[in-house]
């Protein structure tokens, strides 16, 4: 299969992409980071682009996927929380599972692209 022609797995709730996978590059970024403002300069977004997609992704589940910290020497942060961890690491399994199921037709279907 091409490296440029690949699914994307977005998973919609209400009319809000709860789970794509910007918001999941976000996630290894909060996690890796610790903080909001600095995955967002390391994935090239605004720090409100960032806050605004944590908060879609906060609202959509039943429990919080990232905790902002506040105080301490450094001003705070954010971390994952362990229900966000639980999520990415299903929402990668999905992934997974569904290039995986059309990986036949994707190289067929990649033919068709310029």
């Amino acid at each position: 299969m091409s490296d440029i022609l690949q699914p994307q797995l977005k998973v919609s709730f209400r009319k809000s992409i709860a789970m794509g996978p910007g918001k999941a590059a976000l996630l290894d970024s909060i996690a890796k980071q610790g903080s909001i403002s600095a995955a967002a300069r390391e994935l090239g977004m605004s720090y409100r682009r960032a806050w605004i997609l944590v908060d879609t992704m906060n609202n959509c589940f039943v429990s919080p996927l990232v905790e902002t910290l506040t105080g301490g020497n450094r001003g705070g942060g954010a971390q994952v929380t362990e229900f966000g961890h639980e999520v990415l690491v299903r929402y990668r399994a999905m992934e997974r599972k569904a290039t995986a199921s059309v990986r036949n037709e994707m190289s067929k279907f990649s033919r068709y692209m310029r």
